[in-house]
């Protein structure tokens, strides 16, 4: 096993990292930025180095230092969590260069993944079902124009090498649609250093169901389940849960089959999870991409499963056989995860840094867990995404997990900043919420305006 391993990231999910890690017996080495000076990573880790400024492209982001870090603490692995470096193919490269294991796949299965076209391609030849879409990239808007007519409106654009929600347009119908190509062509351009577009049929509303793998060096790929994470703002996700109420034993198994069918294809190695769009009215699946690292939401499906996902991480890297086989999943009960940002959801969920000058994060009782990296006088800076907490429950069933979630969120007191914990708990008590009866649509249009027009109504 590793004797070190050094943590390629802040916040949270290096506080996890850093916890599972020592769980294993391993030393561990934290970086930081001058902006993360106090940080809980940086106390937690047997060792803290600075890499940088505040501003992530010359800390957190900055492969070079990164690594020289790395060497300098003689640390044999780097986990590099999820965000910054995560999913850059040129450092996990960089690593294998100078000697040092990446916790997570090989920088050839990054891009191919990575490179939604070359996955969609894949997907194809493993026989895992994909949206109607361009059979490759979208030069022009002439082209996407021919696409559009062939699969249908609405059709959705998307940046080949994207993420996080940049250089992706609906488009409804075709009088839109040079407009919609020639902005989000040029927004992908100047986010990724790359224009190329595809084109996809939209498949909206519908449910976002994610399954998460795991695969070993020696050819074993385990499916934990999926998660259910439709309830989303602009893209991006805000309450997840596992598993989805709307899928049942028959549909799990096959769209289980088809991630691990999925990643057998690629040989791929560690975490990673397939993202899928379920279409409840044809009762169809459809392949939307994969993310080759941990995900933010990977708790729920630890609490169903009792696998710890991060430690498992670490014995994948150092050479180690899964320890347990398909037949040995089983689900028990039911998890649900909340959120919490630092941001203001009266002002269109404006990032709300600042001094925490009190906090109870809540605690006790069976099925709860917190991971978090904020305590009592810290300050939350701007330079960086603004999540701060994670609330975790595990009930026995879905309704004993609304109601713990439901105490949890009660309980949270965090004075000094803004946060979205109201937001959350009013959008678990909500009827359709409670009763499972929600896709991707439903935040942005039902949930959302509704809630708006009550905050007016509070001031």
């Amino acid at each position: 096993m590793f004797r070190k391993i050094l943590i390629a990231n802040r916040g949270e999910i290096a506080v996890r990292i850093i916890r599972a890690a020592r769980e294993l017996g391993i030393a561990t080495v934290a970086v930081y930025s001058t902006a993360d000076k106090e940080a809980l990573h940086t106390l937690l880790a047997d060792e803290a180095i600075c890499i940088g400024p505040a501003k992530s492209t010359d800390s957190y982001l900055n492969m070079n230092t990164v690594l020289s870090a790395a060497v300098l603490t003689e640390a044999e692995a780097i986990h590099p969590g999820f965000g910054f470096l995560s999913e850059n193919s040129k450092f996990a490269t960089m690593c294998e260069e100078v000697g040092v294991k990446f916790i997570g796949p090989s920088g050839a299965i990054m891009d191919m993944m990575g490179d939604k076209i070359n996955a969609r391609a894949q997907m194809i030849k493993a026989n895992v079902p994909v949206i109607p879409g361009s059979d490759g990239e979208v030069f022009t808007a002439e082209e996407a124009l021919e696409v559009a007519e062939k699969i249908g409106y609405p059709v959705m654009l998307k940046a080949s090498a994207g993420g996080g929600g940049k250089g992706i347009r609906k488009v409804e119908k075709a009088e839109d649609l040079v407009a919609a190509f020639e902005s989000a062509s040029s927004e992908a351009k100047a986010a990724f250093g790359n224009g190329a577009m595809y084109m996809e049929r939209v498949i909206y509303p519908a449910r976002h169901i994610e399954v998460q793998i795991l695969a070993d060096q020696h050819g074993h790929v385990v499916h934990l389940g999926e998660r259910d994470c439709s309830l989303q703002r602009n893209n991006q996700k805000v309450l997840e849960e596992a598993p989805s109420v709307a899928i049942g034993k028959t549909l799990r198994q096959k769209i289980g089959d088809a991630a691990v069918r999925a990643a057998q294809s690629v040989g791929y190695e560690n975490a990673g999870t397939i993202e899928f769009l379920y279409d409840e009215n044809k009762g169809e699946f459809y392949f939307m991409e994969m993310n080759t690292r941990v995900q933010v939401e990977h708790p729920v499906t630890e609490f169903v499963t009792g696998v710890d996902i991060v430690k498992e991480q670490i014995r994948i890297a150092d050479g180690q056989e899964l320890s347990f086989t398909q037949d040995d999943i089983e689900i028990h009960g039911h998890a649900i995860e909340c959120r919490i940002n630092a941001e203001n959801p009266a002002f269109n969920f404006a990032p709300s840094p600042g001094k925490i000058s009190n906090l109870y994060l809540p605690s006790g009782g069976v099925g709860l867990r917190v991971d978090s990296a904020v305590y009592p006088g810290y300050t939350i800076p701007p330079y960086y995404d603004s999540m701060i907490a994670k609330i975790i429950v595990h009930g026995e069933n879905r309704f004993d997990a609304l109601m713990k979630m439901q105490r949890a969120l009660y309980e949270l007191e965090i004075d000094g900043v803004l946060t979205n914990s109201e937001f959350q708990l009013d959008l678990i008590s909500d009827p359709q919420v409670i009763a499972g009866d929600y896709d991707t649509a439903f935040l942005m249009e039902k949930f959302l305006p509704a809630y708006q027009e009550r905050l007016k109504e509070d001031k």
